[in-house]
């Protein structure tokens, strides 16, 4: 599996639809897995929602509950659900070497899904054009979508979710090494109050912050047509870690905005150790924004978390530098993460954490500075068997990090100096 798609809640139950290889552990065949879950901690997998075909691999993309029916697409017992997708042509395809936007529909609650006669629904002649995120807006649908390689956001809108006009581009900004994909945009409310701004998110191939791939955004405004960044943002890491990427929203969520993304790097994640599976997700985060003691909004992430899962909360007074350290009950495989706020930065250290020689682009040991603080510096510390996530400074900074132990990391121990 990588990258999540389709994130949506429906009557109580949070659907995930994600990139996979029915058929292997490597990828290709790109189609859709789906998996349900009433809690975002226990998922159920469910049969391929969306399959390839020789001519049509799906791509990434988004669900959207279409409450008013303007698609045309429900049967008159519950709004439909309408999937908007990336096909990526293959050889033998009439439009082999594009990528389009497609859609599918569903009115069984997401558990089978049909595809529109006339598909796809948006095409540029683009070979790199794909990963639509759609979501309801006052003006009709918004879409967002990459063209992949210009390293541009694109925007469009429909009132049907069928036909769709352009609206404005967005980029390159930030950091544009690797190619952009999985972008979403979303407004929310700044220190919880009655002021909002929007946050435009991106993910990129290569050059993210612990090396490969990895995941920025920027906060904004969103004018019904152009999204510009705040004067002098040009973007910041929504994960430092190796293992974060292709992070998306849930639609029809309500107030909250809730984020997972693939906990994995592509550097890397085809000669990951572990050979009758490959790849996980990331805890669901409920993200909000609030101002740092800069005075710029930053997101925050705060991780639904299940009680069996081993986790640590430490608070490292101003000038201190702690080591945590995680190991087996017999105490090998140590991970080290060491926080230290006299130097601002934040140290995770998986050189001795088992499994570190199967790719040479795995790095071992990821350093990143610790934003903007008064203070302390709060961290909490989730293991989930092979991932290993870090929440400092009430989510400020997230650092996500797949280990392979020789067994589960079970014992933790702290130090302070």
């Amino acid at each position: 599996m990588n990258d999540p798609n389709g994130l949506v809640f429906v009557d109580g139950v949070y659907h995930l639809f994600f990139q996979t290889n029915p058929e292997g552990v490597e990828w290709g065949n790109m189609s859709w897995g789906h998996a349900t879950s009433p809690d975002l901690l226990t998922w159920t997998e469910h049969d391929v929602a969306l399959r390839f075909s020789e001519q049509e691999a799906v791509f990434s993309g988004s669900v959207v509950v279409d409450h008013g029916n303007t698609s045309g697409l429900g049967d008159g017992d519950a709004p439909p659900l309408v999937a908007l997708y990336t096909s990526h042509y293959e050889v033998g395809s009439p439009r082999a070497g594009t990528q389009a936007q497609s859609l599918a529909w569903s009115t069984d609650g997401g558990m089978t899904w049909r595809r529109y006669p006339g598909n796809p629904v948006l095409c540029r002649q683009s070979a790199d054009f794909r990963d639509p995120k759609v979501f309801g807006h006052p003006t009709g649908w918004v879409m967002v979508a990459v063209e992949a390689n210009h390293r541009q956001v694109v925007l469009y809108r429909s009132d049907d979710l069928l036909a769709w006009e352009h609206l404005s581009t967005f980029g390159p900004l930030g950091s544009t090494e690797g190619v952009w994909e999985c972008p979403d945009l979303f407004e929310l409310p700044v220190d919880g109050g009655p002021q909002t701004a929007w946050v435009l998110v991106v993910s990129l191939g290569a050059g993210g912050p612990a090396g490969g791939s990895g995941t920025q955004y920027f906060v904004g405004d969103f004018d019904d047509r152009t999204f510009t960044p705040l004067p002098g943002d040009t973007g910041r890491w929504l994960d430092v870690g190796p293992d974060h990427y292709a992070a998306v929203s849930f639609d029809n969520t309500g107030d909250r905005r809730i984020m997972i993304g693939w906990a994995s790097n592509w550097a890397y994640a085809r000669r990951t150790p572990t050979p009758t599976w490959r790849s996980s997700m990331s805890l669901a985060r409920e993200v909000s924004l609030r101002r740092s003691p800069g005075g710029r909004p930053v997101l925050h992430q705060d991780p639904v978390l299940p009680d069996d899962l081993l986790q640590h909360r430490l608070a490292v007074p101003a000038g201190v530098r702690s080591t945590l350290t995680l190991t087996t009950d017999e105490g090998r495989d140590p991970l080290v993460l060491t926080v230290d706020a006299g130097a601002d930065r934040i140290t995770l250290d998986r050189s001795r954490c088992g499994d570190v020689t199967f790719s040479p682009d795995f790095p071992t040991v990821v350093e990143a500075p610790l934003p903007d603080r008064d203070g302390a510096v709060d961290v909490l510390v989730v293991v989930d068997a092979s991932v290993v996530e870090v929440y400092a400074l009430d989510g400020a900074l997230t650092l996500t990090a797949q280990v392979f132990p020789s067994a589960p990391l079970t014992t933790l121990g702290v130090d302070a100096a």
